[in-house]
């Protein structure tokens, strides 16, 4: 599950109310657009050419909408020279930068499959992702923060450095054909991405063109990573109708236009960056900002005081982190006027603060996730500020939502039950998985999220829990069972419970409860450092207890909720109010 919050005007219901059944179909308005998203962005490029297209603040890089298609293009042709096809995917692993946007744009163009993959991964991680989608072209940063890509994709190709640039032939990566570094450093086995912007010749520029001109919208353009149940991650694959459509409906609700300007320090690899953001300001001509590669609380804000920027996208940790700043109020946040925050609901005093000290005024919750695109549902800016803070909104245009039993039948407004979307959003399905798709999306297209909502007399819905054992912290989906997995794979483990508990900072920490083998040494030091080593940062748990037994039911079900109550009460005893 996901959260946004963004900007929208009037939004017609399409519904009589107030509503009996749990079922409500957004409007019909605006139509949805049929082009793919390379004749999109060039229609923009022919109405806006000078307009401020992209700032990368970090890389010093202004460019307008003229020449961002050039080097668009430069990256396109080069792709087509290095051997990349219709449908090939092409992974991206790289924190923000001018890089990433080049190649989501350039894959778009000559219909490749960018495979969005997140900075934190692991090497294992990596692996998996990299092999699940037989991703054949790898264009990855060179480091981010403490983390050494090279080494890492040398650990799992060490054929790479006898590749001469191509031709990988990797064991563990067998799919894998290339790899493209971006970063100054020389890299064994690997093209440098400022050759690959230089490869292009005349006839790899006529064949974008031409490729560009067979591409349909309901082609698969984008594969997103969401995490599993059964502690694999499985790729939603989106089409240029699910991702586009979604930026333009997003763009028309926060008014957008070639004049605004959106700050960006939310990660691209997510669907929130990548479609809530670039496509966002794709849509209308806006300007897309940069302002460093992560996100840090003074950057952000200074680049939208030299930016000017009308909008700021970010988790609801991260407008905390940059009002907790001590020269917060040095910054001159008079130009913005609204913004998406995403990851969890937003409380009523942080919703107070974001419409007077940032001064946007013109903020929304909404809900989606990245099956949908991702957003299913929106509330209208003058909506009452308990629906705005309590509630994720009815149904986006073009998106009809339900909440249906066990048995699938649509329940009576007040009752609770499984969320379920169908519109142009729902994903493709999950990449060459029927099952999981089948399990996801039934026969009549609708998407069932595992989350449990309440939809009112109007048709708002209330979130009220989830199916999934989920834990959304800081905006990151974290699945236990993904924790568990890696755990098992320790020899001095004997069993491990991996459940969320509230945190005001983050929304919800991971916590763990694990018991040692008989005769083994395991300490939270150990535990902690071991999985550092194996999954990305965010997954590691903040509190560990290395338990003797767990509260169990008398069929020998572990109760997760037992365990919760305990910690919870445990951290209150220690940390009072």
């Amino acid at each position: 599950m996901e959260l946004s919050i963004m900007t929208l005007h009037h939004q017609s219901p399409s519904a009589a109310f107030p509503l009996t059944q749990s079922y409500y179909s957004g409007p019909d308005n605006p139509a949805l657009s049929e082009l793919t998203i390379g004749e999109h962005f060039d229609n923009i490029v022919d109405k806006f050419p000078q307009q401020d297209a992209i700032v990368v603040s970090h890389q010093n890089i202004r460019w307008d909408y003229q020449t961002y298609q050039r080097e668009i293009n430069r990256v396109a042709a080069g792709l087509l020279a290095i051997g990349v096809e219709k449908g090939d995917r092409v992974g991206i692993w790289s924190p923000n930068n001018i890089e990433w946007a080049l190649i989501q744009m350039a894959t778009a163009k000559i219909g490749a499959i960018m495979v969005c993959l997140n900075p934190a991964y692991r090497p294992n991680e990596l692996a998996f992702a990299l092999n699940n989608v037989q991703v054949k072209f790898l264009v990855m940063a060179q480091q981010f923060k403490s983390s050494d890509y090279v080494q890492m994709i040398y650990g799992l190709a060490p054929e790479l450095k006898q590749c001469e640039q191509s031709n990988v032939a990797s064991e563990r990566l067998p799919h894998l054909a290339r790899v493209i570094s971006i970063g100054d450093k020389h890299c064994e086995g690997m093209m440098p991405f400022q050759e690959l912007q230089q490869l292009g010749r005349q006839e790899d520029y006529e064949r974008v063109e031409h490729i560009a001109s067979t591409l349909s919208a309901e082609d698969a353009i984008n594969i997103q990573f969401t995490s599993g149940t059964t502690g694999n991650p499985k790729g939603a694959t989106l089409s240029h109708r699910n991702i586009l459509n979604n930026g333009l409906l997003v763009a028309e609700a926060m008014q957008f236009s070639h004049n605004d300007r959106l700050c960006i320090p939310v990660p691209l690899y997510h669907c929130f960056g990548m479609v809530l953001g670039n496509l966002v300001c794709l849509a209308k001509g806006a300007c897309a900002v940069y302002p460093g590669e992560s996100f840090d609380p003074e950057a952000t804000l200074r680049a939208v005081e030299k930016e000017r920027c009308t909008g700021l996208h970010g988790v609801p940790t991260m407008f905390i982190a940059e009002l907790e700043l001590a020269n917060f109020s040095e910054f001159d946040l008079s130009t913005l006027r609204t913004g998406v925050m995403a990851g969890s609901t937003c409380p009523e005093e942080l919703m107070r603060k974001v419409h007077g000290q940032f001064n946007m005024t013109d903020v929304v919750i909404g809900y989606g996730q990245t099956e949908c695109s991702p957003i299913n549902h929106i509330t209208d800016t003058d909506s009452p500020l308990e629906k705005q803070v309590k509630t994720v909104g009815r149904a986006m245009a073009h998106t009809e939502v339900k909440i249906v039993n066990e048995q699938n039948e649509t329940v009576p407004v007040g009752s609770p039950g499984e969320i379920c979307a169908r519109g142009y959003c729902v994903m493709q399905g999950y990449w060459d998985d029927e099952e999981k798709t089948r399990a996801t999306i039934d026969s009549q297209r609708w998407l069932h999220s595992g989350d449990l909502g309440v939809m009112d007399e109007e048709g708002y819905v209330t979130i009220v829990g989830r199916m999934k054992d989920m834990i959304i912290r800081g905006g990151e989906n974290i699945y236990p069972r993904e924790i568990e997995e890696v755990l098992y794979l320790h020899p001095d483990v004997s069993d491990a419970a991996v459940f969320g508990i509230p945190d005001d900072k983050f929304g919800e920490q991971v916590c763990l409860w694990l018991k040692v083998r008989e005769g083994a040494a395991m300490d939270e030091d150990a535990v902690r450092a071991y999985l550092k080593a194996e999954l990305a940062y965010f997954k590691v748990p903040r509190y560990i207890r290395i338990v003797d037994a767990y509260p169990m039911t008398v069929t020998g079900k572990i109760q997760k909720f037992k365990m919760r109550e305990k910690m919870v009460s445990e951290l209150t005893e220690s940390h009072p109010a």
